[in-house]
């Protein structure tokens, strides 16, 4: 009689088990087969070590900055025709959509179905900002409304809480002698927008700096429901909040009350209004003050730029990549704005 080692045995077995599964993944590796149904790769395929980079945690968005203070025609709607090429998942704005800067509700209400026929070419959702042009006295304040809904927001997509706050609440008022002046450059950039745009930078060469009218306004019921949305979310993954003027570069309490708010948290503030592109680090967290997208353009040099701002959400927060207009092209040609 024969008599055998229990645990040898499961020893042996247990080696033997684990010696088959590898060889089989061996042989299924080399004959091209996948494990993951989705990638099917040969042994023999040159390839890198690295991942793919389908983190199902991650999305993407695109960053559309000013239009108007004086356009420069076909930029704005050629910009929707290239982000319809990227194919984000959303887009959102950081505000100056229309000229605005009148009270007539005729001239307000034609501005807005104008770009808003262009917006309507995105093949996905656009969030809207308020800005200075699109507010600039009550009776725009009461058309948004009517047409548009809140002056600020929040939405939460994928664990990510996205604020959109307004820089008008209330309407910040600008004096006849700046309207006149700004619809006199509206005019000019209409009827001669290269002459137009080349004579300001000429000035803007000449000048240390270029300071824009107008303040920050941002009401004490605004910053009570910032302080009720990031209770409410606190334990979002981020928050990205986007604002039309830069609010950290004016004197305003109510700003420095939500920065304030956002110290236990990851977040990202976005911004425009300057028509320059910048980027600053404050309180260990990005800053970015958006360049142009068909606005007129007041400040020469490297922030001087029609761009939009792909980005992507990953685990450890967002990554910006800012694409020039001029650097998207289909399949076909070159594209440029007519």
């Amino acid at each position: 009689m024969k008599f055998y080692n229990a645990g040898l045995y499961m020893q042996f077995f247990d080696s033997w088990r684990l010696a088959t599964v590898l060889l089989i993944c061996h042989f299924i590796s080399a004959c091209g087969f996948a494990i993951d149904s989705a990638v099917t790769i040969s042994g023999e395929v040159p390839r890198s070590d690295q991942p793919f980079l389908n983190d199902p945690e991650e999305f993407q968005f695109v960053v559309v900055g000013d239009r108007t203070g004086g356009h420069r025609p076909g930029i704005f709607s050629h910009a929707m025709t290239q982000i319809n090429l990227l194919r984000p998942e959303f887009v959102v704005c950081v505000g100056d959509l229309i000229e605005g800067y009148t009270d007539n509700a005729d001239e307000i209400n034609r501005q807005w179905q104008h770009i808003e026929k262009t917006i309507g070419t995105l093949e996905m959702p656009f969030f809207y900002t308020v800005g200075n042009h699109d507010i600039s006295n009550p009776i725009m304040a009461e058309i948004w409304r009517q047409r548009l809904g809140s002056e600020y927001y929040s939405f939460i997509y994928r664990d990510v809480l996205f604020i959109s706050l307004s820089t008008e609440d209330p309407a910040v008022e600008m004096s006849e002698a700046v309207i006149e002046s700004q619809n006199r450059l509206e005019k000019m950039m209409q009827d001669q927008p290269l002459q137009t745009q080349e004579k300001l930078l000429q000035m803007a060469r000449q000048r240390s700096s270029v300071t824009l009218p107008g303040q920050v306004a941002i009401s004490s019921n605004q910053v009570d429901f910032v302080q009720r949305t990031l209770q409410k979310n606190a334990e979002v993954r981020w928050t990205i909040l986007l604002m039309h003027k830069p609010a950290w570069q004016y004197d305003s309490p109510e700003f420095t009350k939500i920065e304030t708010m956002l110290q236990d948290r990851n977040y990202s503030v976005i911004a425009g209004h300057e028509h320059y592109y910048s980027y600053t680090k404050r309180y260990g967290q990005d800053y970015i003050d958006m360049g142009t997208t068909g606005g007129v353009w007041l400040k020469d040099g490297p922030g001087r730029s029609d761009h939009i701002t792909w980005v992507t959400m990953t685990r450890k927060g967002p990554v910006f990549a800012n694409i020039k207009l001029d650097g998207v092209f289909d399949k076909h040609a070159i594209n440029k704005p007519e």
